[in-house]
């Protein structure tokens, strides 16, 4: 991610009054574990962020492992095995078996980054997927706003 986003990231989520948005930075072997569980490589964008923040609001709920306290406990493996179970049916399930989930709209529709590392949405009423953003970088600079 960008030094410039980082900073802005750092600066909000840092302040005194949005302690509850900012979970603990993940570790290396959290993410091996993860990647290993979830058969899967997470971008190097998410991991520069998820190390630095944990999971924490940037526009959006972005979840790892511990995550800022106005968010649930739930974490990208939760998410992403959660996901895989429910979407069972094409065109989720082919989707979902090489993307993570890293964060839920309010209708409870998955934000996934897949293997290329794009950022898309699986709407579960119609079966639709959008892409939301070409990386995960993209995403937060199109969402981000300190408010």
């Amino acid at each position: 991610m960008n030094a410039t986003l980082m900073k802005r990231l750092n600066i909000f989520l840092h302040r005194e009054d949005n302690i509850t948005l900012v979970g603990s930075p993940a570790s290396q072997e959290e993410i091996a574990n993860a990647e290993q569980r979830l058969k899967v490589d997470f971008h190097e964008d998410y991991v520069h962020f998820i190390r630095t923040f944990g999971g924490a609001y940037a526009g959006l709920a972005v979840y790892a492992f511990s995550n800022g306290s106005s968010f649930g406990n739930e974490t990208v493996v939760d998410l992403t095995l959660w996901s895989r179970e429910q979407f069972k049916m094409p065109p989720f399930a082919e989707v979902l078996q090489t993307s993570y989930v890293i964060s839920m709209n309010g209708s409870g529709d998955p934000i996934i980054i897949n293997k290329a590392g794009n950022v898309l949405i699986c709407y579960h009423d119609n079966g639709e997927i959008e892409l939301l953003a070409d990386s995960f970088e993209a995403l937060i600079e199109k969402n981000f706003d300190e408010w």
